[in-house]
C-alpha cells in the first residue's frame, strides 16, 4: 500500500544509522529530544486514514494511479494547487504551527519541472532519473527533508570566489558509477526526522560556478551525512495535558556533506550552471505558495487566541480589540488569497507539472513576512503581561499556593479559573518560549525574507506597462 501510517514511518526512521549529533552526542531518531517533532510528522501520515481529512490528503500518483499522501504528489493542475493550500491551512493549526513536510512537496515539483527543461536543452536523461525516483518516493510514502540554504561565506562573492569552495555545496570528483558531493547545507527543518535529503542549489550560478551546480537525492543516514541539529520543544506539561504541547516542535540542522558518494541515478543536475537559478527560485516559489495555506492557518490561531483573551477578559465587545481581531481576518484571507490567485493562475510547464503565478505567491508570503511581529504584538497586547510571569505549573498544582492562583487570576467570573489559567499557559507556551520564538523569526526567514519577496517580485513585474498607461492618460508621446 502506498499511503503509511505514522506508526509505520516512525518504525522506518528509528532503524536509520544514529548520525544526528543533538547536545554533544550521536542519536537514533527516537531519542526523546526528537519525541515532539516527530509527532507532528506522524499526524500529516495518520490524516490520511481520517474520514474527515481524506479528501484533502489522498489523492492519486500520475505515475501509478495508486492512491497516495498529497504531500508526496505533483502539482498536475490548478486544482491540486489550491486542494494543497486549503490542506496545509487545514493541518497546520492542529499542529499549532509549522506542518514540515511541504518542504519535501515543494522541492519534488521544483525537480519534476527543472530535469525536465534540462533534458530538453541538453539532452540529458536527469528527468528519467527523476521520474523514476518520485516513483519510489510515492511508493514508499517517504519523507525528505529539503536542504537548500548554503554556508555562503563572504556574501560579495560567488561560490568559485570564497576561500573556501566548501562554503556551498560542491562537485568534488564525477565517477563511473557516480559523484562525490562536500559541503553544508544549514536551516534544515526536519532533516534529521526523515527517510531522504533532497538537495537543490541555492542561488543562481555563472560558468565558473558549474561545479557548485547540484541536485540530488539520498537516505538521510548516508555515510559521510552528519546532522548537527538544534531541537525546539514545548514546554512539558505535569498535569495540565494540552494538544499543542504534544505536537508543537521541530528541529533544525547543519547538514554535513563530508565527501558523500551519490549513484547517478540520484543526481538531477550536475554542472548545468545555467539552471541553478531556475530551479532555487522555483523552490522557493512552490515553498510561499505553500506559505499562503500555512501562514493563514497560524494567523487563525493568533485571532482565536484574541478573541478568547477578550471574552475571558471581559471585554469582548470593546471597539479596538474587535478592530484588532478584524485586522488579522483581513490579513490571514488576503494571504489565502493570494495563494489562490496564484493556483488559479498557475502555469504549466512541458514536465505536466503547474508552477504556481510567481507574482502572487510572492506577494502573499511578503505580506505574511511583514506582519509576523505584529500579528504577536497584537496578542501580546490584549494578553497583557501575564504569560510571561505565569508561575510555573507546579505552583498550580501545590495546595499551598493552588488556592490563591485560582483567586487572583479570576476576570470574567463566567469563566472557571481551569479555563483561564489553560488559556494563559497556552499563550505563554505559544508566544514567549523557545518554541514561540523560533516561531517568530521563522515566520519572517523561512522560504525567503521578506526582502527576497521583493526582489522577486521586481525581476517579474512589468512596470513598463504601467508608465505607458500613465504616458497614455497623460497624453505624453514618445
Amino acid at each position: 500500500m502506498a499511503i503509511k501510517s505514522g506508526s509505520e514511518y516512525f518504525e522506518r526512521v528509528k532503524k536509520l544509522k544514529p548520525n544526528v549529533y543533538i547536545g554533544g552526542r550521536a542519536v537514533y531518531r527516537d531519542t526523546l529530544e526528537l519525541t515532539t517533532a516527530l509527532n507532528v510528522t506522524k499526524l500529516t501520515f495518520d490524516v490520511a486514514f481520517q474520514p474527515e481529512y481524506r479528501d484533502l490528503v489522498v489523492t492519486r500518483s500520475h505515475l501509478t494511479g495508486e492512491e497516495i499522501n498529497r504531500f508526496n504528489h505533483v502539482h498536475r493542475s490548478p486544482e491540486d494547487l489550491l486542494k494543497k493550500q486549503e490542506m496545509i491551512r487545514v493541518l497546520a493549526p492542529r499542529t499549532g504551527s509549522c506542518i514540515q513536510r511541504c518542504m519535501s512537496n515543494d522541492v519534488l515539483n521544483a525537480l519534476g519541472i527543472v530535469t525536465k527543461e534540462i533534458d530538453e536543452a541538453k539532452g540529458t536523461d536527469y528527468h528519467g532519473h527523476f521520474l523514476k525516483y518520485l516513483e519510489y518516493y510515492q511508493r514508499e510514502d517517504l519523507m525528505a527533508g529539503g536542504a537548500q540554504t548554503d554556508a555562503k561565506g563572504d556574501r560579495s562573492k560567488r561560490p568559485h570566489q570564497q576561500v573556501d569552495p566548501d562554503l556551498y555545496l560542491h562537485i568534488v570528483e564525477k565517477k563511473r558509477d557516480g559523484i562525490i558531493v562536500r559541503g553544508a547545507k544549514l536551516h534544515n527543518t526536519s532533516a534529521s526526522y526523515s527517510d531522504e535529503l533532497l538537495v537543490i542549489p541555492t542561488r543562481a550560478l555563472t560558468a565558473e560556478d558549474k561545479d557548485w551546480a547540484v541536485a540530488l537525492a539520498i537516505p538521510a543516514d548516508t555515510d559521510g551525512v552528519k546532522l548537527i541539529t538544534r531541537v525546539t520543544s514545548t514546554r512539558s506539561r505535569m498535569e495540565c495535558k494540552a494538544p499543542y504541547n504534544e505536537v508543537a516542535g521541530w528541529a533544525d540542522s547543519f547538514t554535513i556533506f563530508d565527501d558523500v558518494f551519490v549513484p547517478w541515478e540520484r543526481v538531477f543536475l550536475c554542472g548545468e550552471w545555467e539552471f541553478a537559478g531556475r530551479l532555487a527560485l522555483l523552490f522557493a516559489n512552490y515553498h510561499r505558495h505553500s506559505y499562503t495555506g500555512c501562514k493563514p492557518g497560524v494567523t487563525d490561531i493568533v485571532m482565536g487566541a484574541c478573541a478568547l483573551l477578550a471574552e475571558y477578559h471581559g471585554v469582548p465587545n470593546a471597539p479596538h480589540i474587535r478592530d484588532e481581531i478584524a485586522e488579522l481576518m483581513v490579513l490571514a484571507e488576503l494571504l489565502y488569497a493570494a495563494g489562490i490567485a496564484a493556483s488559479i493562475k498557475a502555469n504549466p510547464t512541458s514536465s505536466g507539472i503547474y508552477e504556481p503565478a510567481f507574482i502572487y505567491s510572492n506577494a502573499g508570503r511578503y505580506l505574511a513576512g511583514k506582519n509576523v511581529y505584529h500579528e504577536y504584538d497584537t496578542l501580546c497586547a490584549i494578553a497583557g503581561g501575564l504569560p510571561a510571569t505565569l508561575p510555573a505549573e507546579a505552583d498550580w498544582l501545590n495546595p499551598d499556593t493552588r488556592a490563591f492562583l485560582e483567586k487572583y487570576i479570576m476576570r470574567n467570573p463566567k469563566i472557571s479559573a481551569e479555563k483561564q489559567h489553560r488559556l494563559f499557559r497556552f499563550i505563554s507556551d505559544f508566544s514567549c518560549s523557545a518554541v514561540g520564538g523560533v516561531c517568530q523569526y521563522a515566520g519572517v526567514h523561512g522560504g525567503g525574507s521578506p526582502v527576497m519577496e521583493l526582489i522577486g517580485i521586481r525581476s517579474q513585474y512589468d512596470l513598463e506597462s504601467k508608465k505607458r498607461l500613465v504616458k497614455y492618460l497623460a497624453g505624453i508621446e514618445d
